[in-house]
């Protein structure tokens, strides 16, 4: 059998790739929304058009995309997904980009909580002092009391919880069915959730903005049978610190697009952030580094 983390120049490359979808489908989410498009519509188009093309793509798969060793925990992580993206999208329609992404990154300083909580991993004060040397920095962007906190702020970092769990859920149930297959149960308890609500919310879009709405679901799909694949590859520890790269494309698409320019103080909250991330990370690789050789000799 191959070591899942056999290949981490492609693990990277596949997180990088991953990026760029989504920021691509976030671009396009924040154009809808301030269209007027309700964000529930804009999610059950992310989903059900995911979940079309999957099948589109892979008809001889058809009858065994369900299958898997654990499809409670499946279930459980596609409805982390849903809850994730529906924070992300209703922060995106309400603040720049940038801003909402740079507070997302605060997912791997959950993570070493996470960790320590469902994992049971141990966590020395180095990392506990990163993790809150971290969330200074989400408080630098968000600035409570300084009269620019506004509640969507709350909704990345509660993404960032999300998808923190979704990681540790992912991590812990690796193996259990095909990537494929995980993709498509996310792409199912999602559309099938959605469609519950939509109804409600529905607004006829044109042609264009049609073809945006089918585009948030191929972007979605895409990027996170990317994110799948990347962990198949790669340690979060190596392949983790790329995901950083999304911030700059957050800020040229919300310039270019929407003409946002992020306050200064986004950076400097944002720096903080990823520099903890990155260093939580590290200390992880370092206090994982005596099970990999004996690991990887298997």
């Amino acid at each position: 059998m191959s070591n899942r983390a056999d290949a981490p120049l492609r693990g990277i490359a596949l997180i990088c790739f991953a990026v760029i979808c989504f920021i691509s489908m976030n671009t396009i989410v924040r154009y809808l929304g301030r269209a007027g498009y309700p964000v529930p519509e804009i999610i059950w188009a992310r989903y059900i058009f995911h979940l079309l093309l999957i099948m589109a793509f892979f008809p001889r798969r058809i009858t065994t995309l369900l299958v898997s060793k654990r499809k409670a925990m499946q279930v459980f992580r596609s409805v982390l997904v849903l809850l994730a993206t529906v924070c992300m999208f209703f922060a995106v329609r309400e603040m720049p980009l940038a801003d909402a992404v740079a507070l997302s990154f605060s997912a791997p300083l959950f993570a070493v909580g996470l960790s320590a909580l469902i994992l049971r991993e141990k966590v020395g004060l180095r990392r506990w002092g990163a993790v809150a040397i971290g969330f200074a920095g989400m408080l630098i962007i968000i600035r409570p009391g300084a009269g620019t906190l506004q509640w969507a702020a709350l909704l990345p970092v509660t993404m960032a919880l999300l998808y923190a769990t979704y990681q540790i859920v992912t991590r812990m149930i690796r193996g259990a069915a095909d990537p494929l297959n995980a993709l498509f149960y996310t792409a199912l308890v999602g559309a099938a959730l959605a469609s519950l609500v939509v109804p409600f919310f529905w607004r006829t879009p044109g042609l264009i903005d049609g073809l945006l709405l089918v585009s948030t679901g191929f972007f979605g799909g895409l990027g996170h049978y990317a994110v799948i694949m990347a962990y198949e590859r790669a340690e979060v520890s190596v392949i983790a610190p790329f995901a950083y790269t999304e911030l700059i494309w957050a800020t040229i698409l919300g310039f270019m697009v929407f003409g946002d320019i992020p306050d200064p103080w986004t950076f400097v909250g944002a720096g903080v952030i990823v520099a903890s991330g990155l260093y939580v990370l590290y200390r992880e690789r370092r206090a994982a580094a005596p099970s990999v050789v004996p690991e990887a000799s298997r």
